[in-house]
């Protein structure tokens, strides 16, 4: 069975960092490529940060030079270490494989994790 757990979110001050984490089980991070997606309140999922099977990284340009992605394939963990938090940061955030999962037609989401950025 596919589960995908985020956690490390929290309410943070402007400027602050928070490192997520997503550890995944029925599914192998080293076979796909993986990434960290965002919904702010009223807004779209976007994707923020992803990894390549090959390594390569790839941002959204509203965090590059913020954020960095990493995994460890062992552990079959995702992690978002996120630095200088601005206000828009704030969002639920997920990780999937880049594009998303699919069970049975549907797109499969863990729960997220809650990050609030106070100005």
């Amino acid at each position: 069975q596919v589960q995908l757990v985020e956690s490390g979110g929290g309410l943070v001050q402007t400027g602050g960092s928070l490192r997520l984490s997503c550890e995944g089980s029925g599914m192998r991070f080293n076979l796909n490529d993986m990434g960290w997606y965002r919904q702010g309140p009223g807004q779209q999922r976007e994707l923020v940060a992803s990894i390549t099977v090959g390594g390569t990284l790839v941002y959204a340009d509203s965090v590059k030079g913020r954020f960095t992605i990493s995994k460890n394939n062992f552990r079959n963990t995702l992690y978002l270490q996120m630095n200088s938090l601005k206000p828009d940061d704030t969002a639920v955030y997920y990780c999937n494989e880049v594009p998303a999962l699919k069970i049975e037609s549907h797109e499969y989401w863990g729960q997220g994790t809650q990050v609030t950025v106070s100005s």
